[in-house]
């Protein structure tokens, strides 16, 4: 079991404190590896293997269990014991499983930790249940630092390894195996398929399959572009197809609650607010791109955004798209009181005023980064750092 070891420093905090502690994330991003890595540490640190209590209920075993069943379960696992840890995998299996965690962290000394693969049960059934009881710990798919651990490299090896990282993807079960791309992009499709048929099409009765995979192609050929309901709608009508915009904004929801996608929303840096039209999406991971569409170096620019974008997600920040007058901001990240500003490119070109001049109107101290692929950028421009992406994503601190 290779480590990654950011996200049990993000629990850390946690341990022991009358918190529920939800890992959420796309299927197949690593959550189970995550519990068995807390497992490991509790271990180490004496906790007797009696007292953590592991279960995961997308096994078989535990398929159609009901919240009685699984209440039942968990306590016959915990009676006559001191303090236990239960760490409990994929709960949105298990319709009213928010009801028997409430129940168990109310009236029992145990220290829970779950993980779910649906945004929705995340937040807004469980916070009628656990309001102010629970800490949500984001798992993303892996950084390029941990693409390297994965494949046994040393961090001195980023660039050399970043173009593989491009086209092959950050999910871990890539990243540990020794796929060629053809066989990559093919396991990458099965998650997707999983996520698409098992968490969207039937949890919510959509009864136009193919259509809904229409709007969902359409949605990522477009990714990192300006799009809304309404051009969906509109394409869609000039392939003579019809569909209301609510039912554009559901899928779009949906999407977002299977971590297919994460939206991006425009802020006003003059305004300092958060504009509600003309989003961009990015993908839980590039690979499903690739998987939905063939790799092509075409879409190169689209796709180091995104990876740009759940980086500094990883890291914690709130990203949007800067809007600052008429110009743009590729991404501005808000973390507590700080910024970053960043602007994304291929390569820097000989005229390269949009990088650069957009940045340098921005009249404050936060720092801004032009990123580009060329592994040879670096430079200051005006207090603007140009750097190439794998040292940006390699950088202890930006």
């Amino acid at each position: 079991m290779i480590k990654r070891p950011d996200y049990i420093n993000a629990i850390e905090p946690f341990i022991g404190t009358p918190l529920v502690k939800i890992l959420a994330g796309v299927r197949r991003c690593g959550k189970s590896t995550i519990l068995a890595m807390l497992a490991d540490m509790l271990k180490a640190e004496g906790i007797p293997d009696d007292h953590i209590i592991e279960r995961r209920y997308n096994e078989i075993g535990y398929d159609g269990i009901t919240a009685k069943d699984m209440s039942s379960d968990l306590r016959a696992a915990i009676s006559g014991k001191s303090k236990c840890f239960l760490l409990l995998d994929e709960v949105q299996e298990t319709d009213g499983w928010e009801k028997v965690i409430n129940d168990l962290l109310e009236s029992t000394d145990c220290d829970i930790y779950v993980t779910g693969s649906n945004s929705k049960l995340m937040s807004a059934e469980i916070s009628t249940y656990l309001t102010g009881r629970y800490v949500l710990i984001p798992v993303y798919t892996l950084s390029l630092r941990e693409y390297l651990t994965f494949k046994g490299k040393s961090p001195e090896e980023a660039r050399a390894l970043f173009d593989e990282y491009v086209r092959y993807g950050g999910f871990p079960i890539i990243g540990i195996s020794s796929f060629d791309t053809r066989s990559a992009y093919q396991v990458v499709d099965g998650i997707y398929a999983s996520v698409i048929t098992r968490d969207i099409s039937k949890r919510h009765k959509i009864r136009n399959k193919e259509l809904f995979d229409r709007v969902v192609r359409y949605i990522i050929e477009n990714v990192g572009m300006t799009f809304s309901a309404n051009s969906i709608v509109s394409y869609l009508k000039s392939e003579h197809r019809t569909m209301s915009v609510e039912t554009i904004y559901n899928y779009l929801k949906w999407l977002g609650e299977a971590f297919i996608i994460y939206p991006c929303k425009r802020f006003d840096l003059q305004g300092k607010s958060v504009l509600k039209t003309q989003e961009k999406y990015y993908l839980s991971d590039i690979s499903f791109k690739y998987s939905q569409q063939g790799f092509d170096s075409k879409m190169l620019s689209a796709v180091l955004e995104n990876i740009v974008f759940l980086e500094m997600k990883r890291r914690g920040y709130e990203v949007y798209i800067g809007k600052n007058n008429t110009k743009e901001i590729d991404f501005v990240g808000v973390l507590r009181d700080e910024r970053v500003y960043v602007q994304v490119c291929v390569r820097l070109p000989e005229n390269s005023d949009r990088e650069i001049s957009n940045l340098m109107e921005l009249k404050d101290h936060y720092h801004k980064y032009v990123v580009c692929r060329d592994t040879l950028a670096s430079g200051n421009c005006n207090g603007i750092e140009i750097v190439s992406i794998a040292d940006f994503l390699m950088a202890d601190k930006w």
